[in-house]
């Protein structure tokens, strides 16, 4: 895969166009060999958690999604919650950075974990986690503060992996993807 995959913009506005071959895809966790990721997401995935000792503490809930998967998750969000939370923690189906395999939800490893508000706290080994993901190329992707840029509701749990050195340059500086890609076109124009 190139660099423009890695950095490609997926938000209501900007439908996902470059998604991962099934070839592409490996399991994000060994305990987990159905939620994938794209190949070097998953490789710096079970790095990092390997790093932590945390592969029984940390767990996937959701990684790479098929468009009709997507669309599932949304109908049935509806059905269940209704359209203010739906459009709050659903991405639309093809606005979805889960269909390019380069978005992790985790969850703290707990009975009966919410599949689409999974619970991964500011604390212990996940804040560990939060602290390093930058060096494996992971971001957190929906910080609180930044719901107008990204358009969708402060995730904690939603982690994109965007490649190195990247992923350390939006951490620095505090920048969700939409303001980093927005400085790199007009660094260039």
């Amino acid at each position: 895969m190139n660099g423009s995959f890695y950095l490609q913009l997926v938000n209501p506005s900007h439908p996902a166009v470059l998604v991962p071959d099934a070839a592409d895809l490996l399991p994000a966790h060994p305990a987990f060999p159905d939620i994938l990721l794209e190949r070097y997401a998953a490789l710096a995935l079970r790095a990092l958690l390997a790093r932590l000792d945390a592969f029984s503490e940390i767990v996937p809930v959701s990684g790479f999604r098929t468009l009709a998967e997507q669309q599932k998750i949304w109908d049935d969000t509806l059905r269940d919650q209704g359209p203010v939370y739906t459009r709050k923690f659903v991405a639309v189906p093809g606005c979805s950075e889960h269909q390019t395999g380069l978005a992790i939800d985790l969850a703290a490893n707990r009975p009966d974990i919410d599949f689409i508000c999974p619970n991964f706290p500011a604390t212990g080994v996940y804040q560990e986690f939060r602290r390093l993901a930058p060096e494996y190329g992971f971001v957190l992707r929906y910080p609180k503060g930044k719901e107008h840029l990204t358009q969708i509701a402060c995730e904690p749990w939603h982690f994109r992996y965007v490649g190195t050195p990247h992923a350390a340059i939006l951490t620095e500086r505090g920048l969700v993807l939409e303001e980093y890609l927005e400085e790199r076109r007009q660094a260039v124009s």
